[in-house]
């Protein structure tokens, strides 16, 4: 008996540095061709926090200060046949320059307003915007 497929965890880290957020553009895997938060998969025994740090660090370089818990979305990538839950983690940025460590699967970050985001939008993102999150909804987090 086949077992049906469930869900992945994934988390998504959005950075602070002024009034502007980094994105990065997609090359690989699903989603390939959009603009994306830093993030990837939650592993075993690890908190959102932690996995936020993690990945920021392994795809871009740079170290995050304040790593705090926001929402959440529910996302079904139907082409690919995935299911994602995408915890997102607010935190702030701490200085450095963002490089593109993984380029096989991100090609360049960049800076954005968050009035001002570039399209297309990975999915987590999207939803997250349809969703009608505002930025200032981070400010007492």
């Amino acid at each position: 008996m086949e077992l049906p497929q469930r869900p992945a965890v994934g988390v998504a880290a959005i950075i602070r540095n002024g009034d502007t957020i980094l994105l990065g553009w997609r090359v690989a895997s699903h989603g390939a061709g959009s603009w994306q938060l830093p993030g990837g998969h939650l592993e075993y025994g690890e908190t959102p926090e932690d996995c936020a740090c993690r990945e920021v660090w392994e795809e871009t370089g740079l170290t995050i200060i304040n790593p705090r818990r926001g929402p959440y979305t529910n996302d079904l990538f139907e082409a690919d046949q995935r299911h994602y839950i995408t915890l997102f983690v607010l935190a702030d940025y701490a200085g450095g320059i963002p490089e593109a460590l993984e380029p096989t699967k991100c090609a360049r970050w960049e800076w954005f307003t968050w009035d001002a985001l570039p399209e297309p939008r990975f999915l987590p993102l999207a939803n997250l915007l349809r969703q009608g999150v505002p930025p200032t909804v981070w400010e007492g987090l």
